[in-house]
C-alpha cells in the first residue's frame, strides 16, 4: 500500500465503524472508471467483474447517464415527493409497464434495503400479520426489519426483530437435505416443507420474500418453477409473494428481464423490489405492487430523497440505454460464454466445488481440497490474487467461500475471455499456495 493509501486507511479506521468491511489487506481507493475498467489512486487499471456490488450495471462513466445527470443538476437537484416530478412519473410508468404486475404502482426509495423494508411494511399492513416466510441463506438488507428476515448468519448481527420469521428450504440447489434429488423431486420436497412450516404459523402469514437468485448467498438459485409451485400453496392462504429483484433485475440473468420470470407459470409476484443496477451508481430503489396493496397504508407518507429529480434522470437514461442496446441479450450471450469458460478452466482444480449462475451473475464456490467444507480462506486468497493480476471480483455465500462475478452488462467477449484467464491464474496460484506442505 502506498503511503497515501495507508494514510487514508488509517483515517478510515479512525472515524468509520469497525464492522464496515473493506476488501483486501491493502484496501483500494478507486478514483475513476470507464466502460468495464476502473483505476486506483496509484494509476493501476482493473477489469471490474463486480460493478460496485452489481450496481454499475451498464458501464462506468456511461456518457448517456452522465449527460442526463449533468443536465438535471444544472436545472434542479432536489424537490422531494411533496411536489410533482416529471422524471419520477416517467420512470415509474416505464417500470410499472415492465414489471408484469397488473394495475401496478411504484414507490421509489434510495436503496434495496429501504425497498425491502417498504415491501415488508406494505405486506404486513395489507395482511394484518407480522409473520414472514423467508428463504434459508437469504439476504435482504441491513435495516432492523430486513436483518430480522435475513437467513444468512454472517449478515444478521441481531436476533431481535419486529417480525416473526419462518424459514423454508429451496434457495440453495446443491446443498442441504434435498441436494441429491432431481429437480422435480427437489421442488416437491421444498413445497412439502413449505406446507409443513405453514402448519406451525399462528394464523395468517403476511408474505414470502425471496430472491430468485440469492445475491449475498453466493449466487445460488432453485430449479426454475420452484416459486411458481410455492405460489400455488401461498395463493390458497392469501399469502403475498415478494420477489426481491435488487440483484437479479434488469436483465442481468440473461434469460429473463426479472428473476421471477423463471418462476412465472402462476403469474407475477404481488410485490417486486428493485435497486442497484437501475441507477448505474446513483441511489435508486423501489417497490412495485398492485394498487390495492400499495394503497393500503392508512397514514400519510412522503420520501425526502426517494425519486429525486437527479436520480430519476439517471435511471431513465440508464434504462433507455439498456433496452435500446439489448443488454439482456448481451448478458445471455457473453454470460453464457463466461460461465462455460470458467467451468473449463477450473475443471482440474480440487478447490473449486461448483461454477453456477446464469447470465452475468456467476458464483464460484470454493472448498478445502478433498472435502466438501467451504473455504473462506481460499476465497480471500483468490480475491487478493485476482486483484494483483488486475481483476476485481466479489465474495459471499456460505462461510464467505464463494466468488461473486457480476460485470457490467456491456461486457465484451474479449473482456470475458481475458477475465476468465486472470481468474483461472488466481485460482491456480491460490490452490498451490494454500496446499498443505
Amino acid at each position: 500500500m502506498t503511503s497515501d493509501a495507508a494514510s487514508l486507511h488509517a483515517r478510515h479506521q479512525a472515524v468509520m465503524p469497525s464492522w464496515l468491511s473493506l476488501y483486501y489487506d491493502r484496501p483500494l481507493e478507486l478514483t475513476h472508471g470507464e466502460g468495464r475498467h476502473v483505476w486506483d489512486a496509484d494509476g493501476t487499471r482493473y477489469l471490474d467483474f463486480f460493478g460496485g456490488i452489481l450496481t454499475t450495471m451498464t458501464a462506468h462513466a456511461l456518457p448517456e447517464v452522465t449527460k442526463a445527470i449533468s443536465e438535471q443538476a444544472g436545472r434542479l437537484l432536489h424537490s422531494s415527493t411533496l411536489y410533482l416530478s416529471r422524471p419520477m412519473v416517467e420512470l415509474a410508468e416505464r417500470i410499472a409497464a415492465l414489471s408484469g404486475i397488473p394495475d401496478a404502482r411504484v414507490f421509489f426509495t434510495t436503496s434495496g434495503t429501504e425497498a425491502n423494508d417498504a415491501a415488508l411494511l406494505l405486506a404486513t399492513t395489507h395482511r394484518r400479520s407480522n409473520q414472514i416466510l423467508a428463504m434459508r441463506n437469504s439476504y435482504h438488507g441491513r435495516s432492523f426489519s430486513t436483518v430480522g428476515i435475513t437467513g444468512n448468519q454472517s449478515w444478521s448481527p441481531t436476533s431481535l426483530s419486529p417480525l416473526q420469521t419462518l424459514y423454508v428450504h429451496g434457495g440453495v440447489r446443491s446443498r442441504g437435505p434435498y441436494a441429491d434429488l432431481d429437480d422435480a423431486a427437489y421442488t416437491a420436497a421444498c413445497v412439502a416443507d413449505l406446507e409443513d412450516v405453514l402448519q406451525q404459523a399462528a394464523g395468517g402469514v403476511a408474505a414470502l420474500i425471496a430472491e430468485p437468485v440469492q445475491g449475498v448467498g453466493g449466487f445460488t438459485a432453485p430449479p426454475d418453477g420452484l416459486y411458481a409451485a410455492f405460489r400455488e400453496v401461498l395463493a390458497r392462504e392469501g399469502i403475498l409473494w415478494i420477489s426481491d429483484e435488487v440483484q437479479t433485475g434488469w436483465g442481468r440473468t440473461g434469460e429473463h428481464f426479472w428473476g421471477w420470470q423463471a418462476h412465472g407459470e402462476n403469474g407475477p409476484p404481488d410485490l417486486l423490489t428493485f435497486a442497484k443496477g437501475i441507477g448505474n451508481g446513483m441511489s435508486i430503489g423501489g417497490v412495485v405492487a398492485r394498487a390495492e396493496i400499495m394503497n393500503c397504508l392508512p397514514a400519510n407518507s412522503i420520501s425526502t430523497f426517494g425519486g429525486s429529480p437527479i436520480t430519476m434522470a439517471a435511471g431513465l437514461a440508464n434504462l433507455t440505454y439498456l433496452l435500446e442496446h439489448d443488454l439482456q441479450g448481451n448478458a445471455r450471450r457473453v454470460g453464457g460464454l463466461l460461465i462455460e469458460r470458467l467451468r473449463a478452466v477450473t475443471a482440474g482444480l480440487d478447490m473449486v466445488r461448483e461454477v453456477r449462475g446464469r447470465g452475468l451473475m456467476i458464483g464460484v464456490e470454493l472448498v478445502r481440497p478433498g472435502t466438501d467444507e467451504p473455504s473462506p480462506e481460499a476465497a480471500t486468497g483468490v480475491l487478493e490474487a485476482a486483484r494483483e493480476r488486475g481483476l476485481l471480483v466479489g465474495k459471499g455465500g456460505r462461510g464467505g467461500a464463494s466468488l461473486r462475478i457480476a460485470p457490467p452488462l456491456t461486457l465484451t467477449v474479449a473482456e470475458a475471455e481475458h477475465g476468465a484467464e486472470l481468474l483461472a491464474d488466481a485460482l491456480r496460484w491460490t490452490q498451490a499456495n494454500l496446499a498443505p506442505r
